[in-house]
């Protein structure tokens, strides 16, 4: 949902129309790219806050002058900024954990350094704890998106501009069966991200007060409209689904070359193709609905795994990215964290994520809840026996290990941290709890 991702591959006027059966074989070779788990990303969002002051909203003006000079740093991962003036950095497709942790470490330093120099500090929360929403990209796509998200209430609006996470982006998997096939792997994210919601919720504050929720930002996704948000069916193949979910979805826009972008009313993409007003949906159509989605696990050739709050400290993003590659990625480990996460289907229930109970606990009670908080102990336990397989460095281990020990196995979450860090006349200003001094 970043700024530069218009989808706008050509004007709409001047590309052939797309048909129904065209759009289905196009989502069924875009969405599952099969073959041996080998790249990983991130993607990285960020609030921007006062490096001293960060109840005070830092100026339009400010931000501006912010955005400039960071696309101006030499990086090597794509930066963009969100509706809210939220940064996104995404690293290039990497080799390996190590080479996806060291390229990503090098860029956020650059940028923390050059915000610095302008007093402004990337924070890692889920959820802006004091700010209301406030959109300061100015955008025919922005608009028709907030009038479409203002027809389920606010959560919209908070989601767009307020928000922060890290996106942990793996391989599809192999085409055959197993520990490292495609089912497989989509079912996992499902069930495992439940697990990942909990143990790294880190979003229990809103408008300066507590909510009732660990992840107060998981709970805004969840009340989006009646689709946006959800999983495709669990019972159809991975392909089968994801196509099925992206056509039948409600359209949020119809973008035009000129003027402000129409904004549908319950017009699903299908009935769109069959219909053909107000103009035929063209390819470019099809790629910008797809980025108007949100599902916890959105398939991208690649998967996306997109329900992780932001993470506190200049090192916090790095395990949860950790974590869950190990995973995913590592054979031994995938099988176990399978069986593992498998029994949890029963408590999920039939409901797609993340409205079903397993979701909605997680988002709620973070690893208080007794067998998220069971799970949660066996998957760190078997990332960490997986990570040296993996090549991951002693720091990077140490890493996840000092999380285990501080929140997992004592069935916290980051969440839990928050009424201490926040709570009024607090000795300190909670900014300078914020950023963990670097070495």
């Amino acid at each position: 949902m970043s700024s530069d991702a218009s989808g706008d591959h050509c004007p709409p006027g001047q590309a052939p129309p797309l048909g129904e059966g065209e759009a289905e074989e196009l989502l069924h070779g875009i969405s599952f790219k099969t073959g041996p788990p080998r790249t990983v990303g991130v993607e990285l969002e960020w609030l921007i806050h006062h490096r001293d002051r960060p109840r005070v909203p830092v100026p339009p003006d400010r931000l501006e002058a912010a955005v400039a000079a960071l696309r101006a740093l030499p990086l090597n991962a794509s930066l963009t900024f969100e509706p809210g003036g939220q940064l996104e950095l995404s690293s290039r497709p990497a080799g390996s954990l190590m080479a996806c942790i060291e390229a990503t470490a090098a860029d956020l330093d650059s940028v923390r350094d050059a915000l610095d120099r302008m007093d402004l500090a990337a924070v890692g929360l889920g959820l802006d704890p004091w700010h209301p929403p406030r959109r300061l990209l100015h955008e025919p796509r922005y608009d028709a998106m907030e009038i479409s998200l203002d027809r389920s209430g606010p959560a919209g609006r908070g989601m767009m501009c307020s928000t922060a996470s890290v996106q942990v982006c793996l391989d599809a998997g192999e085409e055959e069966p197993g520990p490292l096939g495609h089912g497989r792997r989509w079912q996992l994210s499902h069930l495992l991200g439940a697990v990942l919601v909990g143990a790294f919720a880190n979003s229990p504050y809103q408008f300066g007060r507590p909510t009732p929720w660990r992840s107060t930002r998981q709970s805004l996704w969840t009340d989006l409209d009646p689709w946006r948000p959800l999983a495709p069916s669990a019972h159809l193949p991975p392909r089968d689904a994801w196509a099925a979910h992206v056509l039948n979805s409600p359209v949020m826009c119809i973008r035009e070359d000129e003027g402000p972008w129409a904004v549908p009313h319950g017009l699903s993409f299908r009935d769109w193709i069959r219909t053909g007003a107000p103009r035929p949906p063209v390819r470019a159509d099809l790629d910008y609905h797809i980025s108007t989605l949100f599902p916890p696990v959105r398939p991208r050739g690649h998967l996306e795994l997109r329900m992780i709050d932001a993470q506190l400290g200049p090192d916090g993003w790095l395990v949860p990215l950790a974590v869950t590659t190990a995973l995913f990625d590592d054979p031994e480990a995938a099988e176990t964290v399978y069986r593992t996460v498998k029994p949890l289907a029963e408590t999920a229930g039939p409901q797609p994520a993340p409205r079903n109970p397993l979701w909605v606990t997680a988002a709620r009670d973070g690893l208080a809840d007794p067998e998220l908080r069971a799970a949660a102990a066996l998957c760190f336990g078997i990332a960490l026996e997986a990570l040296p397989r993996m090549g991951a460095t002693t720091a990077v281990q140490e890493a996840v290990a000092e999380f285990n020990d501080r929140f997992v196995a004592r069935g916290r979450c980051p969440a839990d941290d928050f009424p201490e860090l926040l709570a009024p006349g607090a000795a300190r200003d909670a900014c300078d709890h914020f950023e963990v001094p670097r070495s």
